[in-house]
């Protein structure tokens, strides 16, 4: 199965390196390649990144800021366990965050980016199809940034990113128990509101799409915490 590669995807080659490296290993943890609770450790994330220890420290230090790393000692870091209380704030957000967004995005949005959406969304279909975990979680992401990003509220769309990167691994280990074929898509449901102009169909149709996936999320866990 083809697999999208953690080192290439999204990452610009001119922009300065340490950048690179903090957008690589934020990447990493946003699409799951860190499993949370694994602790690894510096050294040998620098091996993985291929870079020096300045900007991996640098990276680390700007991840764990946006709650997405913690420390562990003996120069160690692991991606922070997901409770269901996390769960449950992280539905709250998300659930008046992405609809507002939305809203946002309808008074800005126009039929090409209604074409690149559209464009992702088959991308995103060949991953399910393909069992892509990853290709999936990065498209699937990119969806809902470019959403974001039409909204034009820098602020809000900067919070509704850094939610990904809390609940995003969990969501990679949720895939592999589940597989693509099971995992949330209300795209296309936004996709008609958007080219009908419909703003309350857009919004609602996020805002299920937003609770499918959170909700199957708080399940397993829930199921992991009962077989643990």
């Amino acid at each position: 199965m083809p697999q999208t590669d953690p080192k290439t995807v999204g990452i610009d080659p001119i922009m300065p390196a340490h950048a690179q490296v903090y957008l690589r290993l934020r990447d990493m943890v946003l699409y799951g390649d860190l499993t949370p609770g694994q602790a690894v450790t510096i050294q040998g994330l620098t091996k993985s990144l291929s870079a020096g220890m300045t900007p991996v420290r640098e990276a680390i230090r700007r991840l764990t800021s946006q709650g997405a790393l913690e420390f562990q000692g003996n120069r160690r870091v692991s991606v922070p366990l997901l409770t269901a209380a996390d769960i449950d704030e992280i539905i709250v957000a998300r659930e008046w965050l992405d609809p507002f967004l939305t809203r946002r995005a309808m008074a800005h949005v126009t039929g090409s980016d209604i074409a690149a959406l559209t464009r992702l969304d088959q991308s995103l279909d060949g991953a399910i199809r393909q069992g892509d975990l990853r290709g999936y979680l990065h498209l699937n992401h990119q969806f809902h940034l470019a959403i974001y990003r039409l909204a034009r509220s820098p602020i809000l769309a900067d919070l509704a990113e850094g939610l990904w990167l809390r609940f995003g691994p969990s969501m990679r280990v949720l895939c592999g128990r589940i597989g693509t074929q099971n995992l949330p898509d209300n795209h296309k449901q936004t996709l008609n509101a958007m080219q009908t102009g419909d703003t309350d169909a857009a919004a609602a149709a996020i805002a299920a799409d937003v609770r499918q996936g959170m909700d199957q999320l708080r399940a397993s866990l829930a199921d992991n915490t009962a077989g643990g």
